[in-house]
């Protein structure tokens, strides 16, 4: 009885440690500002963007906030990816518009592209967090394709079936699995179990006393403390919190119309959200585009930066030194670069549709993908 007892308190204590532990754990430590990796030494500082409609990738200076050079990669350009090592940054390209699909690597040292590598469906990509694996999100497939991050060459697939649209992805505090939005099929998420590589579970989004609107998430981000994962919703105007343990839905924050990108801030206590200013079909210029800033601590919107003039911000990423969101204008042929300070923005004039832009270098010990998921 008495070793019984001890061994309670041993576990009582060993629990405790870890829920307090749990508690101050910040995911976002190493992505501070000037925490950058020697990996990322010789970068030129530099905005990738890319062109949905063109087929193109325009570089930026950010010092300057001026284009300076353009090159053509044909397909459907939507992300820019930095690799796991951060050595690499990678342009996927989807199989829209019956074009195939393909994986280009960027040099950031010389800002210069590599060799095609086809791939049928390259949506978006991730990396497994032991950098094992690329995972290349074929969306029109149904499918996660899990790759060489190297060489691009087929290790093994995990059907999504029901998840129409597999989409963005955010991975768990300790990188056991998972979660992929799906952006089509009435508003689902996925949860996918890395060490078992199967799907073990959806999620449909739905508010508890809604009329049911439709739902269309998008990008996804966890809390610092791993304990919650933030989800933008498209067609619902604001952010779903979801309970990581558990699974299930527990809130919702109202943001702005057409909610869709998520970034945090380089000290890990805001939340950016970008409101893209409209809804799926819609594709005017000059929308109700704007910034949703929420607090981490508090899961409210301390305040909303609207786009001078209306726009359309997508997706993108935060500065090395988080004094700008730099993030695409989708409808508007342009790129926003927002002061994090004043929300103040300056506008750079690029190509047709612009859509997942990078920011290099970036803080961090390794990159999860898209276009930039730090760790």
């Amino acid at each position: 009885m008495r070793v019984w007892l001890v061994g309670i308190a041993v576990s009582a204590l060993l629990i405790g440690s870890v829920l307090a532990q749990t508690k101050t754990t910040n995911l976002y430590s190493e992505t501070t500002a000037g925490k950058l990796s020697p990996a990322v030494a010789g970068a030129l500082p530099r905005v990738y963007v890319p062109h949905v409609k063109s087929g193109d990738v325009y570089v930026i200076d950010p010092t300057t906030f001026q284009v300076v050079d353009k090159f053509t990669v044909g397909g459907n350009p939507q992300h820019i990816i930095p690799s796991w090592d951060m050595k690499t940054l990678w342009v996927a390209g989807s199989a829209e518009r019956k074009l195939s699909g393909m994986v280009i690597p960027i040099d950031p040292k010389t800002a210069k592209p590599g060799a095609t590598i086809k791939v049928e469906d390259a949506y978006n990509m991730y990396f497994t967090p032991d950098g094992s694996s690329a995972i290349v999100v074929a969306e029109a497939l149904k499918r996660l394709e899990f790759r060489d991050p190297h060489t691009m060459k087929l290790q093994y697939n995990i059907p999504t079936p029901e998840c129409t649209g597999v989409n963005h992805a955010d991975f768990s505090i300790d990188g056991s699995f998972a979660i992929f939005t799906c952006e089509f099929g009435g508003g689902k998420l996925a949860k996918i179990d890395l060490m078992e590589r199967k799907v073990t579970g959806y999620l449909k989004l739905a508010q508890a006393n809604e009329p049911a609107p439709h739902h269309m998430p998008q990008d996804i981000r966890s809390s610092p403390d791993g304990s919650v994962f933030f989800v933008a919703d498209m067609e619902a105007d604001g952010v779903h919190i979801i309970d990581a343990a558990s699974f299930k839905l527990i809130g919702f924050i109202p943001t702005g119309r057409g909610a869709h990108g998520l970034y945090p801030s380089r000290d890990g206590k805001k939340l950016y959200v970008t409101n893209r200013g409209t809804h799926m079909g819609e594709t005017k210029p000059k929308g109700m585009g704007s910034i949703s800033v929420i607090d981490f601590a508090t899961r409210k919107v301390e305040t909303n930066w609207p786009i001078p003039g209306g726009g359309s911000p997508d997706m993108g990423n935060v500065s090395a030194d988080g004094k700008y969101l730099w993030v695409s204008g989708r409808f508007d042929k342009c790129v926003y670069a927002v002061d994090t300070t004043t929300g103040a923005v300056k506008t750079i004039p690029v190509g047709t549709e612009p859509h997942g832009l990078t920011v290099w270098p970036q803080p961090g010990r390794y990159s999860l993908g898209h276009t930039g998921v730090f760790r």
